[in-house]
């Protein structure tokens, strides 16, 4: 194992399935790398709502105590024996997706989000709300310039699902593009739309997300429950409120698709196949990401320079820092700052 000097012990934060709501401060040792894997010294991570779901118990516990947090950055600086890929000292991006099996059917055909044998980082196996964390040195991305590390980290996560779940809504060319929800991933995804000549309208409560929208180049920024001024090609759900899928379905023009971006979703209520389904319109939902949907939006963010909001906090701040996210107080991206 390549490495440089390491120490025995690291800051991290544990979520509990035992204590729902809550987040513990603990030390841990630090991991040692499998044969296939690459130890990074995190420098940020992202604070997205899956892990908030995870501390909460709206996702069923894969680990106990599990170190939550998938939009990490960081240098490398150790790796297993077998590891290829980034060297010692590169600045990599560890992501949701862990580990797939490579073998199954949806793996071979290029669906490897929906391998049922799946690993994730932050649910499965520990993640970057830590001073260390290891990735699988294949699911881990080298990451693009011109970008600060707090800048980088929701592009991990919610700039991947985001634009996995725009490919899904099938926007056609110039096309007018419902956004539910507008936090992480949202707005990093309007700005692709827009960059591809989309008309892109802001469904929100929040003033200063609908303020941060139409500063972005959406057309509007109004209530959730609201018609669209036009009917809409395509649109995307990012909050994860059921009741919301009939409205957005409603909105939709004939042919249009709604696609629904997140992990977690409330209850749907009874559609109504006149008003909600009739003239070919679409619902479909996201399930993770593929390697592919990863380096497609790196692509995406070397060639378009995104403009990513964020709120920082220290990393002693985490358990505020998903107080804050659940409560609509983030405007953007909450990131930790863990290395000083």
């Amino acid at each position: 194992m390549g490495t440089t000097t390491l120490p025995a012990s690291m800051r991290a934060w544990v979520a509990s399935a035992a204590h729902p709501g809550t987040i513990e401060s603990v030390v841990l040792p630090v991991p040692v790398p499998e044969d296939h894997e690459l130890l990074v010294r995190v420098a940020v991570c992202g604070v997205c709502r899956t892990d908030l779901h995870v501390r909460d118990g709206d996702l069923p516990a894969h680990r106990e105590r599990v170190v939550p947090g998938h939009e990490t950055v960081g240098e490398v600086v150790a790796a297993g024996r077998a590891a290829a890929g980034p060297a010692i000292g590169a600045r990599v991006g560890i992501p949701w997706l862990r580990r797939t099996c490579g073998e199954c059917g949806y793996c071979l055909r290029g669906q490897e989000n929906l391998c049922p044998s799946s690993l994730y980082t932050g649910w499965d196996a520990d993640g970057g709300y830590a001073e260390y964390a290891t990735v699988p040195a294949a699911y881990a991305y080298e990451l693009p310039e011109g970008y600060t590390e707090e800048e980088l980290a929701p592009l991990l996560c919610a700039g991947i699902i985001g634009h996995r779940a725009l490919r899904r809504a099938e926007l056609p060319p110039g096309g007018r593009l419902g956004v539910y929800g507008f936090g992480a991933s949202a707005h990093l995804t309007a700005q692709v739309a827009l960059a591809q000549g989309a008309t892109v309208h802001v469904f929100t409560r929040s003033p200063a997300a609908q303020e941060l929208a139409l500063s972005l180049g959406a057309a509007s920024a109004t209530d959730p429950y609201a018609p669209p001024p036009q009917p809409l090609d395509a649109a995307i759900l990012f909050a994860p409120a059921g009741d919301l899928v009939p409205v957005a379905l409603q909105a939709l023009a004939g042919g249009g698709t709604l696609s629904i971006a997140g992990i977690h979703l409330t209850d749907i209520p009874t559609l109504d196949y006149q008003r909600h389904l009739f003239r070919e319109r679409t619902l479909r939902s996201v399930t993770a990401n593929t390697r592919d949907d990863g380096r497609a939006l790196f692509a995406v963010a070397s060639e378009q320079h995104l403009r990513v909001t964020v709120t920082v906090y220290g990393f002693d701040e985490a358990d505020r820092a998903l107080d804050g996210l659940s409560a609509g107080r983030v405007n953007g991206v909450a990131v930790l700052r863990v290395r000083r």
